[in-house]
């Protein structure tokens, strides 16, 4: 360890990883050297994975698969393990924590938070492994009952994103593997180092060999070949809607397997003249500078109706300005580092461009410099229109664009004046207006008087082009499934063919 920063000793060479394919590491491979984006060091190496690493790893888990070591076990064991593994990654929140901070930039304290709804979500999908079920049809007649089963799709790959490596795993992982299902997992290069620890905690809760399975290299090469792969039944995906396209095509050109994707959002948050306007402002600043606004469900467009406009953006101007950016490990810092240098670009870019086409700062703007690592304060554009870039495209950064409403039709009307559907939120004490917002803006998840509340029991996703299907809770098992309809005839058959 070559320095203390708050406390924390970072790294004086990168940790080596290797990938895990049947229950056993392998380390042969081209290495990648992930530097910090906070601290600008070196601080793990994974291995570039290639086309065959990949066949071997689907290979594993097939036979996991067909063999039934895993999808033939009853739920209670299935969920035994996974209350294992809730456990491991209990024992090891502090390393966990420690190299989603050094890969990813965010804060320590806010990794530490995410790692709680990480062991729940194992938690959860336990007791749905113990609760999934079929169904029966004893209305058919005397001669004949109907069943409809649930059974494991079968092999998932499985491609999670570089803004939440372990969470966005944790809301898939287990409850994929409730469902008997086997798994190949590709996480984004880099920010591989959680995925791995995983793979070493399931495997100590006696997950069999061949049942989760992670290969780690580039999304173009490594994850396009996942898709592309006629051996597996089901991909699972997260990130931009343009690399989800490719997915759809891959699925069509390949086996057409079936599809999970949860992709961008350009999310609103509606603000009335009735809320609590402090905590309204305190929503949106949260909604906005959460993960450093690299988050599917950032709320990015707050549209405010007019009569109080300019007093809530004041109030949410003030808040903003307050919000500690800096080191992760600092335990006082909210936001932290962008976690690539190509999407540090595409922030500051997009804020150019919002300056340029004549939207106006109200706070933030710029690059911040600590001396290292990549830094961006929070910011509101006011007098922003729908033309703009900054108000149609996803900037998945801490950029919100500031737009006013006059009528309740209006708001829902801007709301909905996009191509995505992922999340939404609105503020009134006025529970018909509440209601009315949230059952006409099309999102897949809606708050009401919070912002990015809720556990692992409901089901997540978007409509429109943020995705399909759901995760988490107990649709979130049962999208791994396939129905089979059964029917079984009773006593003597009445022949076609006459005797």
């Amino acid at each position: 360890m070559q320095e203390i920063a708050h406390g924390v000793r970072l790294p004086d060479s990168p940790r080596e990883f290797g990938f895990f394919i049947d229950g056993a590491w392998q380390h042969k491979g081209e290495g990648y050297v992930r530097h910090s984006p906070s601290h600008d060091i070196p601080v793990t190496r994974t291995i570039r994975c290639t086309r065959d690493d990949l066949n071997e790893a689907v290979a594993a888990a097939r036979r996991a698969f067909d063999d039934r070591r895993w999808s033939g076990l009853p739920g209670g064991e299935r969920a035994t393990i996974l209350l294992r593994a809730a456990e491991g990654i209990r024992r090891r929140l502090d390393e966990i924590a420690l190299w989603e901070v050094l890969e990813n930039g965010k804060p320590l304290s806010q990794a530490k938070g995410e790692l709680n709804h990480c062991i729940a979500c194992f938690e959860t999908a336990a007791g749905a492994a113990r609760l999934l079920h079929g169904d029966s049809f004893n209305n058919l007649g005397d001669d004949l009952f109907g069943m409809a089963l649930r059974e494991p799709v079968g092999v998932v790959g499985l491609i999670t994103p570089w803004n939440f490596p372990f969470l966005i795993l944790c809301e898939r992982a287990p409850f994929i593997l409730a469902s008997g299902c086997t798994l190949v997992v590709k996480p984004a290069e880099v920010t591989s180092a959680t995925t791995l620890i995983l793979a070493d905690i399931l495997s100590e809760s006696g997950l069999p060999a061949g049942a989760f399975n992670v290969i780690t290299g580039s999304g173009s090469d490594i994850g396009q070949a996942l898709s592309e792969h006629p051996d597996v039944d089901m991909l699972s995906f997260t990130g931009s809607t343009a690399v989800g396209r490719s997915c759809v095509q891959a699925s069509a050109a390949s086996n057409l397997k079936k599809l999970g994707l949860e992709l961008g959002g350009k999310n609103p948050i509606i603000v009335f003249a009735d809320a609590d306007l402090d905590d309204a402002a305190d929503g949106a600043a949260f909604g906005i500078s959460f993960n450093t606004g690299q988050c599917c469900v950032s709320s990015s467009r707050l549209i405010v109706e007019r009569s109080v406009a300019d007093k809530f953006e004041a109030i949410l101007a003030k808040k903003m300005k307050k919000i500690r950016v800096g080191d992760p490990f600092d335990p006082e810092t909210q936001v932290g580092a962008i976690t690539t240098n190509a999407q540090n670009k595409v922030i500051l870019d997009y804020i150019a461009k919002g300056k340029a086409e004549g939207a106006k700062i109200v706070v933030g703007g710029e690059a911040l410099q600590f001396g290292r690592g990549r830094y961006i304060a929070p910011t509101l554009f006011s007098g922003v229109t729908s033309s703009m870039a900054i108000a149609r495209e996803e900037i998945f950064g801490p950029v919100l664009s500031s737009f006013r409403f006059d009528t309740p039709a209006e708001a829902v009307s801007i709301a909905n004046d996009t191509i995505y559907g992922l999340s939404a939120s609105v503020w009134s004490k006025n529970i018909d207006t509440a209601l009315m917002i949230t059952r006409r803006v099309r999102a897949g998840r809606f708050w009401v008087n919070t912002i990015m509340a809720g556990g692992p029991e409901t089901p997540t996703g978007g409509f429109k082009q943020s995705g399909w299907g759901r995760e988490t809770g107990m649709l979130g098992v049962e999208e791994y499934t396939q129905v089979k309809s059964v029917h079984i005839g009773i006593g003597k058959r009445s022949h076609w063919i006459a005797s």
